[in-house]
């Protein structure tokens, strides 16, 4: 928009603002309306003159801020016009954080301070909204940087005072899109939780638990934990599993174990605290879930609810049920099957959290997968061992480069000899001309998607 006005394109911007001031009228949005009414009033003002060269063919920076004091951790927005020689050269805004209750001329002031302590161009004039306590300090500041005469300024009357007032509303608008963005993110995250709280019938369920499993034909079974609090994914607190005590594809098996570990070991840092009398996280185990999600239906459910039975644990239990097309359909939750709006807040959020536990699951199982190929290849090359081994893929890091490198690059391990360098590389050069065409290949060409 002030592009367009310091071009002298006002119908465009006139056309806009009078859409935008209907709009929020018919929205019942009234103080959105008046402020697009104002900056209609002040851009129809400026167009009928139809100059933007009163004076103004100096270099100049215009600064504008808007601040909301809505809450004790308020932000304010600058917004900056560059003119040089008359002509708009850029604009850019910046926030200014956690400003509540602080005057809009001490943030200008720290905001100069800022930014022109770090820009290579300062303009011989800066147009503000309001005067600055220590104007006069920071004018003699601003013209040692730049090394001529520097002068803030509060224009009064004329185009000079539009521009600001520009600036001013510019920022204004600004502030408000990063309202409606945050209101937005409130809505997918904790507008989402209350709307699952209400299906579920649920006082809490700030903190969320979901839990997949993730093998080929029972290959390196392993279990995901994910949790989300207040809607959002919260890294800190995922988990891993290898499967211990099952050696087959048993999902529910899997599950079994994976529960019990969590809840168990959650419970005995619960002990440890008590003992201690400490009052703080022990680890991410120490809290427990408002409500846990199961990846799939009755069958996952009802293995929750058995371990938490044995462990002697209240907590809800949902099941996050797919379709035949593997997408989420609805909420299994005390033996009934919940069907959700599909374009509801609550049902996205739902979907992003199975979809996250079966990513996570997934990560690890092919991570898993490589080192054991990893693995199983050098373990047939003679003379490989366990030490030699580890000694290789600290120093290499992958199979890949293990068998890239040549014997002297081998043998300058300090635990492989020149005869055990020769083996390694005769091995890979081998293994290359083999139909296969790389370590691993075979076994790899034999698993399917671990997702599937």
């Amino acid at each position: 928009m002030a592009l367009e006005f310091l071009s002298g394109h006002y119908d465009p911007i006139i056309k806009d603002l009078t859409q935008k001031m209907t709009e929020a009228s018919e929205a019942m949005e009234f103080e959105k309306a008046i402020r697009y009414r104002d900056l209609l009033n002040d851009v129809q003002q400026v167009a009928q003159k139809q100059k933007m060269s009163e004076n103004l063919g100096e270099n100049r920076d215009i600064l504008g801020i808007a601040v909301d004091n809505s809450s004790p951790d308020s932000d304010g927005v600058v917004q900056t016009f560059f003119l040089r020689d008359g002509k708009l050269i850029g604009r850019e805004h910046f926030y200014m954080t956690h400003v509540a209750g602080r005057k809009k001329s001490a943030i200008l002031s720290e905001f100069i301070k800022q930014f022109y302590g770090g820009t290579p161009s300062i303009p011989k004039e800066i147009f503000l909204p309001c005067e600055l306590e220590d104007r006069e300090l920071l004018e003699q500041w601003l013209t040692a940087v730049k090394g001529s005469k520097v002068v803030l300024r509060v224009p009064v009357k004329g185009q000079k005072e539009k521009l600001v007032e520009l600036a001013n509303t510019n920022a204004g608008l600004v502030l408000d899109k990063d309202r409606e963005r945050l209101k937005r993110e409130e809505g997918r995250t904790i507008g989402a939780v209350r709307e699952i709280e209400q299906l579920l019938g649920l006082k809490k369920a700030d903190r969320m638990e979901a839990f997949d499993i993730s093998n080929i034909s029972g290959f390196a079974n392993v279990g995901s934990m994910v949790v989300y609090e207040k809607g959002k994914p919260k890294r800190s607190d995922y988990r891993k599993f290898r499967i211990k005590t099952v050696s087959g594809p048993n999902d529910y098996a899997c599950m079994k174990e994976v529960l019990t570990r969590r809840f168990r070991h959650g419970m005995d840092e619960q002990k440890e605290l008590d003992r201690r009398l400490i009052d703080r996280e022990f680890g991410s185990f120490t809290r427990f879930p408002d409500v846990l999600m199961m990846d799939g239906g009755r069958g996952q459910v009802n293995i929750a609810l058995q371990v938490l039975d044995e462990l002697g644990l209240q907590i809800p239990v949902c099941g996050m049920v797919k379709d035949d097309h593997h997408r989420t359909r609805g909420l299994y939750y005390n033996n009934v099957e919940i069907p959700i709006d599909r374009s509801s807040e609550a049902f996205k959020l739902i979907t992003r959290i199975q979809d996250e536990a079966h990513r996570f699951a997934i990560e690890y199982h092919r991570s898993l997968r490589g080192k054991a190929q990893t693995s199983s290849a050098l373990e047939e090359i003679p003379g490989i061992g366990p030490a030699r081994k580890k000694a290789l893929m600290r120093e290499f890091g992958s199979i890949e480069e293990i068998a890239a490198a040549d014997v002297e690059r081998l043998a300058g391990v300090p635990e492989i000899t020149t005869a055990a360098a020769e083996e390694i590389y005769q091995y890979f050069h081998r293994k290359k001309e083999s139909p296969a065409g790389n370590p691993g290949a075979e076994a790899e060409a034999q698993v399917s998607d671990p997702g599937a």
